[in-house]
This record gives structure tokens, sequence and C-alpha cells, in this order.
């Protein structure tokens, strides 16, 4: 990777063992995301052997990311999240169906966590730009993402209009 620069500043995502396919599922279901690097170790390790992938540096929608594979010590929750914007149902859909369809899991109001434990926000403009707008179309909006799982974008906008 000689002549190409790091960015100044990457979210590090600590995975057990699996920064590489997690990296790679990412590319696979995400527009601008792409695997760009993998480290193996130099040498043998405590918890590892000389060739074992280390680090994984990879983007997801355009943020630069770096995955360690650190071993069980630290486990994922929901203090850190991937938030997606989406501008249709069929794009929310996709997004959610991939993550919680290869062996992730749902939450509600539009979260969910991937086969890695990574939490991500699966959240339609439509939503976000009506809590924005604050007063009664934000209650109503806000009321009805909270029986939601995932976010129904129908449903967001009828609630949005009263």
């Amino acid at each position: 990777m000689a002549g190409n620069k790091a960015p100044k500043n990457m979210i590090c995502v600590w995975y057990d063992k699996d920064a590489e396919a997690a990296a790679k599922f990412y590319a696979s279901v995400f527009p601008d995301s792409s695997v760009t690097a993998v480290h193996k170790a130099p040498s043998d390790y405590p918890s590892g052997k000389a060739g074992d992938v280390i680090t994984v540096e990879f983007t997801v929608a355009g943020i630069p990311c770096i995955g360690l594979n650190g071993g069980p010590v630290f486990q994922h929750n929901e203090a850190f999240s991937f938030q997606i914007a989406t501008d249709s149902q069929d794009e929310t859909d996709r997004y959610w169906n991939a993550i919680v369809g290869n062996g992730g899991q749902e939450s509600a109001c539009g979260w969910c966590k991937d086969r890695w434990g990574i939490s991500w926000q699966i959240t339609p403009r439509v939503l976000t730009e009506a809590l924005a707008i604050g007063g009664a179309e934000a209650k109503r909006a806000f009321d009805a993402m909270m029986t939601m799982k995932k976010i129904d974008v129908a449903a967001i906008e009828k609630a949005r209009r009263g």
C-alpha cells in the first residue's frame, strides 16, 4: 500500500476474529463501501499465530474504519452503532434484510444487530425529517416509530400527515 495515506481519523471496531468477514459483508451490502487493506501478524503472539489477520481497513458508506481482531475480551453494545439513512422502503428493506437475514437480529425503532454484534440503525430520511420539524408532526412520527422494529415508511408518512 505504498503511497496510499491512511485517513487521519478512522473508526476502530473490535471483533473477536472475524473483522475480514465483517468488512467483506459490509462492502457487499452498502454502496460506497470496500475493503481497502488486510494486515496479518508478522509473528506469533499470545492469542494467535504469524499470518493471522490482525486488522482490516474498510469503508462503510463512505466512513473509513479499521476492524481489529482483538479476541473475545470486549463485547459490542448499542453504545456504538452505524446509522444508515435511507430514501425509500425498498432501500430500508434491502439493508435491514441483509443484516437481519445473515445471522443478525431485529431490535426496536429501526435498530438491528449484525451477526458480529454490531448495532445498526436503518433510518429512513422521512423519519429524521419529521423529528427535526418538531411539534405535533414530530410527536406523531415518534409515537408511530416507537411501535416498530423495522421502520415502515408509509406508516411514518401517514403519522406525519395526522
